[in-house]
């Protein structure tokens, strides 16, 4: 039926927009495609280590572990694009696809600002010299992305940074390399550990001050401003992702350089710095929805000035461990515990702690589940290879 105005004029009816599909359904279509890809990069890596580790073949082998890395890069932006977006998306703050447009281009932005977190990366080990030392790279970043698609499937915002930390350990100390156990400590371990903490209370007494000055105003009103913000608030979220996790993966690129003699380790390439912008922009882009179904409407009901409060403190987080204390710290830990905070500010109940519960044990068991997974890489290669 028609409907009329205050003045009785008959109204057109405006057609409905179409409806994007389910989020459920967004991810079954990419899913198989996934896992091939990654079972195809797993073989890959193990038919061509182990020829190169016979025939001498260093630098076709040098180019697949760069492959390799910027693959896993890849897999970091669609498992993390939902740490920027989630509650923007969910507050309806922005729509899926301009959302997922903006943390591309941002995340593409973020990574070109920085590369002190890349040379705490590639601290983090001393593998061999020349093909054995790829092979201990390589094993190590396809342990952190069989974990990342793992959690990924399950819809889990574990952390792809310690995926990638408890890859390279694993690896190297199935390859009996030497491993930096203090920067391992200082710079992920209690980080792990202090962020998502700091994170919780933070955004719990923004969002407390955030509810004392707006105790008054009109709560339609104030809705309407904070979707505006909180569309800034996702786009300084996804320029730290960016600058957070790009550089992991060119601390990687350059540890493998290092051990072909490519590189001094001081120094980041300028071309590494722009591959693995593009390749994060381009995951990022490829959208990751389990998980942004996850953050954004099942740990707890967000408006928008929730959302704005989870993003900012997540995001000054990010820089402040970025460019003070050079630490990989995961975007992921840091946007849950900040959601988990301002949730807390209604009542503790508000928060699905089942939920968050699932979340934690995928935190705890991502460092050694990808450790372990990049031994058995390693093991493969090395048996096939020697």
């Amino acid at each position: 039926m028609s409907e009329r105005d205050e003045r009785g004029a008959v109204l057109t009816p405006t057609p409905p927009s179409p409806e994007p599909p389910p989020l459920s359904e967004q991810a079954s279509r990419v899913s198989r495609t996934a896992w091939l890809g990654l079972l195809a990069l797993v073989l890959a890596v193990v038919v061509a280590g182990a020829i190169g580790l016979r025939a001498d073949q260093q630098m076709a082998v040098l180019v697949l572990v760069i492959v390799i890395a910027l693959g896993f890069d890849y897999t970091n932006g669609f498992h993390d694009a939902a740490n920027a977006i989630a509650t923007s998306v969910s507050t309806r703050a922005l729509t899926p696809r301009a959302a997922l447009v903006m943390a591309a281009l941002m995340n593409l932005l973020g990574a070109l600002l920085g590369v002190e977190v890349a040379k705490t990366v590639s601290d983090v080990i001393t593998p061999p010299t020349g093909l054995h030392g790829l092979t201990v790279v390589a094993a190590g970043v396809l342990g952190a992305i069989t974990w990342n698609m793992i959690t990924w499937y399950f819809g889990l915002p574990s952390s792809s940074s310690h995926a990638l930390i408890g890859g390279v350990v694993g690896a190297g100390l199935a390859s009996a390399s030497t491993v930096s156990w203090s920067t391992v400590v200082e710079k992920v371990a209690i980080p792990m550990v202090v962020s998502p903490v700091t994170g919780f209370c933070l955004a719990y007494l923004v969002m407390v001050a955030i509810l004392w000055m707006f105790r008054r105003a009109h709560p339609g009103r104030v809705g309407r401003r904070f979707r505006i913000a909180q569309s800034l608030s996702a786009a300084s979220m996804a320029l730290g992702h960016g600058l957070q996790d790009a550089q992991k993966t060119m601390g990687i690129i350059v540890l493998a350089l290092v051990t072909t003699g490519y590189s001094d380790g001081e120094t980041v390439p300028l071309w590494v710095v722009l591959a693995c912008a593009g390749a994060l922009a381009a995951g990022t882009y490829a959208g990751g929805w389990r998980i942004m179904r996850t953050l954004g409407r099942r740990v707890i009901e967000l408006d928008p000035p929730k959302g704005f409060a989870a993003e900012a403190t997540a995001s000054s987080i990010l820089y402040l461990a970025a460019y003070v204390w050079h630490a990989p710290i995961s975007t992921t830990h840091t946007i849950t515990s900040c959601i988990m905070g301002v949730g807390a500010t209604k009542r503790l109940s508000a928060v699905r702690w089942g939920v968050a519960g699932n979340i934690v044990m995928a935190w705890v068991l991502t460092m050694p589940m990808a450790a372990l997974v990049a031994a058995v890489v390693y093991w493969t290669v090395h048996l096939f290879g020697a």
